[in-house]
């Protein structure tokens, strides 16, 4: 029963980053929509989505019990607000990044979120780290700065993906949630300014969607955002978090191939090299967590 676990937990794990990877090829079929209108779309789409699939589910109750929690608890409101505005972030920046062709940037920003989350635990948990953590954050930094001087393009869009990411985690982990609850919850705290934004671009007449392929398209928004999500939790809760961490590589390696070989993104020297180092400190990175999980005391086994 516990081997069935494990295997869904990598199947449902590699589904939610399989799918992120290929987001790009989604985000490419809406063209002639303004980015910010695709954004607040999806954000009133995906709360649809989630109220609909709360009963289908069977979490109603649950959901119910979680959002009296957060009621009665008005600093985890806030937490859970700003928790909601900076995925909203998140997804606004990976969407224009798509519509404007900086696919490889995309990339990169999700190779260097894991790195950007263990600084931040760091900063805000006093975790400490061991010289190859380190390592891999001063060779990852030493790309960014590579990118910045020698191709003299700051990778102002990577660097957004992986910090917005990370101080999203990093505010999921202060306000424990059930899943479907912190989706719809998120969702229904953004979805006020996405309505407001809507209404006035309606009433100024700037609406770019219509009857067209690409508002047909954006209508799956709300499945397309709340699906992975909830994949990453069926498989999160299944198989330990250091073998999350590992196939969490799959999602822009995916993207990577995608800006290359699909949008043809140019692909000089330069940016290889930027590249070698965010590759070299993730792969000393991923080093350091077999050296932790190696090195972990096993539980004892007591005998009758």
């Amino acid at each position: 029963m516990q081997d069935t676990s494990f295997k869904k937990g990598i199947m449902f794990s590699l589904i939610a980053y399989i799918l992120w990877g290929t987001l790009p090829l989604y985000w490419a079929l809406i063209t002639g929509i303004n980015a910010i209108e695709t954004l607040m779309i999806r954000i009133i789409l995906s709360l649809i989505f989630m109220l609909l699939l709360l009963p289908l589910m069977k979490q109603w109750t649950t959901f119910k019990n979680d959002l009296q929690q957060l009621i009665a608890s008005p600093k985890k409101i806030i937490i859970i607000i700003i928790a909601g505005y900076v995925v909203t972030l998140n997804w606004g920046t990976f969407i224009y990044a798509i519509e404007a062709g900086y696919v490889l940037q995309t990339s990169l920003g999700y190779y260097i979120n894991p790195l950007v989350s263990i600084l931040l635990a760091m900063i805000f948990f006093k975790e400490r780290f061991n010289r190859l953590e380190w390592l891999a954050i001063v060779i990852a930094l030493t790309g960014v700065l590579y990118m910045t001087v020698k191709i003299g393009e700051f990778p102002f869009i990577s660097l957004l993906l992986a910090f917005s990411f990370g101080i999203y985690g990093l505010l999921k982990k202060l306000v424990p949630l059930n899943a479907m609850s912190s989706i719809t919850i998120e969702t229904i705290v953004t979805t006020p300014m996405a309505l407001i934004y809507i209404l006035y671009m309606t009433f100024q007449h700037h609406l770019s969607i219509g009857f067209n392929l690409s508002s047909f398209w954006l209508l799956f928004s709300g499945a397309v955002t709340a699906i992975p999500l909830l994949s990453f939790s069926a498989g999160a809760i299944r198989i330990p978090l250091s073998l999350m961490g590992f196939i969490q590589y799959v999602g822009p390696t995916l993207i990577f191939i995608l800006g290359i070989f699909v949008f043809k993104e140019p692909f000089n020297m330069d940016q290889f090299i930027t590249f070698c180092f965010i590759w070299s400190g993730i792969l000393i990175y991923v080093l350091s967590q077999i050296i932790k999980i190696y090195k972990r005391p096993t539980p004892l086994k007591y005998q009758d």
